[in-house]
């Protein structure tokens, strides 16, 4: 359908596909994300500026998770909103304020990363965890203040008596919301991706990719640039081919673009996974994380044990 320089769809295989895919996402997102809070605000003795971030880290994807039941229930109805415009604007802010949290700290995590090995000496190493807060209130104060306008405009569009929540259309105008979309991965993609070939270049170098604490070093480099990459390319390439159906084909036929606005929404999606993939980095950060889940399963095989040692000598008293 045509409105006003825009073509909005309600393909039929979006609440059959997302649907389903934003169901996954939420539990294991909510599962991962709320243990790695829980170990981060209960478990954890020693806080270090890197865990800050970390931290920081995990509360953006936890925001974002908990927005999902929201726009599932907008795929299942086949894009028909029912929760008004002031909802819709606070739910497409809170996705991404969110998502774009989620890229500067993942960003923020591999640069502190870098620092460390590659520049073990470096006064940014030496950041006090008070100072690594200081500076994750302003990174939000940032996302904040690039995000806000989703608050300032209604997003809903009429489309066959339904109502359409979304803040990615496809119109003739390149909006504000467009040129985030991109420079929130492309910026962040070349930092992630020069500290990822510095720190395994620097180690190579001194042979040092042998040991085990590099080893895990280089993992957690690796996490961090594939979770990256795997998570949020394959929306933005999909974008860029409907910027450029806008420039050569133009807006006049919007049968032209159905296959391309499917295929953006559903690799979208791939950018929450995000959220639900990160506590793999939170798990190759440090030893705290793999040592506590080793711990918690060796106590449960205790008192398992304990437990059956119990009704053994219950039945032989018998």
């Amino acid at each position: 359908v045509d409105h006003k320089n825009c073509c909005v769809f309600r393909d039929d295989l979006i609440p059959k596909v997302l649907a389903p895919v934003l169901g996954l996402e939420f539990v294991f997102g909510v599962l991962g994300n709320g243990v790695a809070l829980w170990i981060f605000c209960f478990h954890l003795k020693s806080w270090k500026s890197s865990r800050v971030f970390l931290f920081n880290l995990a509360v953006a994807d936890f925001l974002l998770i908990i927005c999902l039941p929201f726009l599932t229930d907008n795929y299942v109805r086949k894009w028909d909103w029912r929760f008004g415009d002031i909802a819709c604007r606070l739910m497409l802010f809170m996705l991404a304020m969110n998502r774009q949290g989620s890229i500067i700290f993942l960003t923020v995590v591999a640069v502190d990363r870098y620092f460390r090995v590659v520049h073990p000496h470096h006064a940014v190493n030496k950041i006090s965890k008070q100072t690594a807060a200081i500076i994750s209130c302003l990174l939000w104060g940032v996302t904040i203040g690039l995000t806000c306008h989703l608050l300032n405009k209604d997003w809903l569009t009429e489309n066959n008596g339904a109502f359409l929540c979304s803040s990615f259309s496809i119109c003739k105008s390149f909006g504000w919301h467009d040129a985030m979309f991109l420079l929130e991965f492309f910026l962040p993609l070349g930092i992630v991706l020069y500290c990822s070939a510095r720190i395994v270049w620097s180690l190579r170098q001194r042979k040092m990719d042998k040991h085990v604490n590099i080893k895990r070093a280089i993992r957690f480099i690796l996490v961090v640039a594939l979770v990256f990459v795997i998570c949020f390319l394959p929306s933005v390439a999909v974008r860029i081919s409907i910027f450029r159906l806008l420039y050569t084909v133009g807006i006049e036929d919007c049968s032209s673009y159905r296959s391309v606005d499917l295929a953006f929404f559903l690799t979208l999606s791939f950018t929450y996974m995000n959220s639900m993939l990160d506590p793999l980095v939170y798990y190759f950060s440090s030893p705290s994380f793999p040592n506590f889940f080793s711990s918690m399963i060796n106590r449960c095989l205790r008192k398992k044990s304990a437990g059956e040692s119990e009704n053994n000598r219950s039945t032989s008293l018998e």
